[in-house]
């Protein structure tokens, strides 16, 4: 498809969803819930938050205590890792419920004089929610693109407010003097923006599009853009952490997630919505012995790419007051909120790598629930991903071992390592493999041939599944 035509981009999504409602309207999936008793969704998205820099993940020098409330009232995972340790693949990860790599996405960041995005052939979270009756809309910093088939209203959005790029000086180069849009649906409101106001702004909107939409379904994805640099705290909390203006940017944004709840329960929506909170990359390391974790933001290091997560929605008997050590990654959650809304992935989606793990969050399976038990509206995902095992392998590893994997890809989006149970292993320049239960920190390779032949085994067949399927992503000329 040339996506130089964007009349020919907005018809293939509009066809898109035609085709996803009839197939739903054919199957039955589409009645599980009627529209009015859907859940909304509302997906939190910090930038550069670290593991270890929220009070209920360990952090002594910050106050969160309107985060840490919402993992009191639902599930904190503790081994949940993003799509990548850099921004645009990482959020191209999250809104399709595919690795990066899969889609083309994989490398570096989307910058101003980028001519690249998700192509219009791919479903996002906001596609696929929009064709089951959801209003939806990106409320914060969107860095996948700014041409014209990859801004937010091409890719399933019916709302946007934020910005499309960075404000480091990497990226405002090039916006010369005028400096980085503040836009409203493609239209500039302001120009330039500054880092202190976007927190308070972007809550400010989600409020607002809270009141317009509640007596419907909606699905609001939130990115802000702290707590990339240059970093920007208003004057009401500008030195109130131990932690500096780092500190002070999450404290601001705790008050921000607080606001967002309490303007949720005000609507008598708070029973009925979705909330999961987590970040796009890791920051950086532990900074005490009782944060054993390292790394930091690009590297593959447990840091750079294992950060905090949390889910809350008791409306929708999700577990309440638990913690999660299951190996949980952002591609999961397109499925598994699309069973949660009583959405059917239809057969026709583009293959994604996320699982369905629902059955888990509300307590019906111990763990993360196989496919083949089918204990859920999307179990079956994961078997549409290809699965051709050589003989070689066999001994070591099973389909369920391969699809519960994670595989690490690094900022320019060579797979780097692979996880499998608590063993990781990293593969350039020499195979190293970690117990990351004994030995979180990665400090002390073991030798284990059945190991080294098992998660080498998947590395194998995960690059061999990704040059044959793999796609590309949105081309602008």
């Amino acid at each position: 498809m040339k996506l130089k035509d964007f009349s020919h981009v907005i018809w293939k999504t509009k066809w898109s969803q035609l085709l996803l409602l009839t197939l739903l309207s054919f199957s039955g999936w589409g009645q599980m819930h009627s529209t009015e008793s859907r859940p909304n969704v509302v997906i939190i998205f910090i930038d550069d938050q670290g593991y270890y820099d929220l009070g209920c993940y360990g952090a002594t020098e910050v106050e969160t205590p309107r985060i840490d409330q919402l993992a009191k009232e639902g599930i904190r995972f503790t081994d949940y890792y993003a799509a990548a340790p850099i921004c645009s693949p990482s959020r191209a990860g999250l809104l399709t419920g595919a690795y990066p790599r899969r889609i083309g996405m994989e490398t570096w960041v989307q910058r101003a004089d980028s001519n690249r995005g998700i192509h219009a052939d791919e479903v996002t979270i906001a596609e696929l929610f929009k064709a089951n009756g959801y209003t939806t809309a990106c409320i914060g910093k969107w860095h996948l693109g700014d041409k014209k088939p990859f801004e937010p209203m091409a890719q399933g959005f019916d709302y946007h407010f934020g910005m499309y790029s960075n404000l480091d000086p990497v990226e405002t180069v090039y916006f010369g003097d005028e400096g980085v849009p503040i836009l409203r649906n493609g239209q500039i409101v302001k120009r330039s923006a500054e880092p202190a106001e976007l927190t308070n702004l972007y809550t400010e909107e989600s409020i607002a599009f809270f009141k317009r939409n509640k007596d419907k379904p909606f699905f609001l994805y939130l990115p802000h853009t702290m707590l990339h640099k240059p970093l920007g705290v208003s004057p009401k909390f500008q030195g109130i952490s131990n932690w500096g203006e780092y500190g002070d940017a999450i404290q601001e944004l705790d008050h921000g997630v607080g606001r967002i709840m309490d303007s949720l329960k005000e609507l008598g929506l708070e029973e009925k919505t979705i909330v999961v909170y987590t970040s796009d990359n890791g920051r950086g390391p532990g900074r005490n012995k009782t944060q054993p974790l390292i790394g930091g933001k690009i590297s593959t290091w447990e840091c750079g790419i294992r950060v905090p997560a949390i889910l809350r929605a008791p409306g929708q008997k999700v577990l309440d007051d638990h913690i999660c050590s299951e190996i949980v990654n952002a591609m999961d959650w397109l499925p598994t909120l699309a069973t949660a809304a009583g959405i059917r992935i239809p057969e026709d989606h583009p293959i994604i790598d996320g699982r369905d793990l629902w059955p888990m969050m509300i307590g019906k399976a111990i763990g993360v629930p196989k496919p083949s038990d089918k204990l859920s509206l999307n179990a079956d995902i994961p078997l549409r991903r290809r699965w051709e095992q050589g003989l070689e392998w066999r001994q070591y590893f099973d389909r369920d071992d391969f699809i519960n994997a994670f595989f690490y890809h690094g900022s320019h989006g060579a797979l780097a390592a692979v996880r499998s149970g608590k063993y990781k292993a990293f593969f350039n320049p020499t195979l190293k493999i970690y117990d990351l239960g004994s030995d979180p920190g990665e400090s002390k390779p073991i030798r284990n041939r059945e190991l080294s032949r098992k998660l080498r085994g998947m590395a194998v067949m995960f690059q061999e599944e990704m040059s044959r399927d793999v796609r590309r992503a949105g081309e602008y000329k």
